[in-house]
């Protein structure tokens, strides 16, 4: 078996509103497809946003990734355990390519001041999806940041 290389990735961004307005536009069934647009149009979380519970982030032709919520502290903390790949809606956890991403976390800090919230990032990133994610977590944290206030 092939060992896999994964490096730790952090994106930040300060936005102008509270720790709950970034919450909600994070994880919200309108607004998570519109900010992870970058990753993949028409993106979606299929998951009730649970600590424990499974989720199935997926593209239109049902393909993604199959995750579990490992964390969730209210407007501060999302952890995110990768478990494998989902193609063509089936689930798969045992091909190569599905492992390579087993076991890789994506973390979501909200830290509030001041009207003011800084969101941060950190992702277990396989690196030949390295500049994929370097080139996009940006665009995406801007769209996070214009939705939460245009809204606030």
């Amino acid at each position: 078996m092939k060992l896999k290389i994964m490096e730790k990735k952090v994106f930040k961004i300060s936005i102008n509103a509270n720790p709950e307005k970034v919450w909600n536009t994070l994880w919200s069934k309108i607004t998570y497809p519109l900010w992870t647009s970058p990753f993949s149009e028409g993106s979606r979380a299929e998951t009730d946003w649970q600590k424990g519970s499974k989720a199935l982030f997926l593209n239109p032709d049902n393909n993604g990734m199959i995750s579990v919520i490992s964390d969730n502290i209210p407007n501060k903390f999302m952890s995110i355990k990768h478990l494998g790949r989902v193609r063509n809606g089936v689930e798969d956890m045992e091909s190569e390519l599905s492992r390579e991403w087993t076991g890789a976390f994506e973390n979501y800090s909200l830290n509030g001041e001041n009207g003011k919230t800084d969101l941060i990032v950190e992702m277990d990133v396989v690196e030949k999806y390295a500049e994929f994610f370097e080139n996009n977590w940006p665009k995406a944290l801007d769209l996070v940041k214009k939705y939460t206030e245009q809204n606030n």
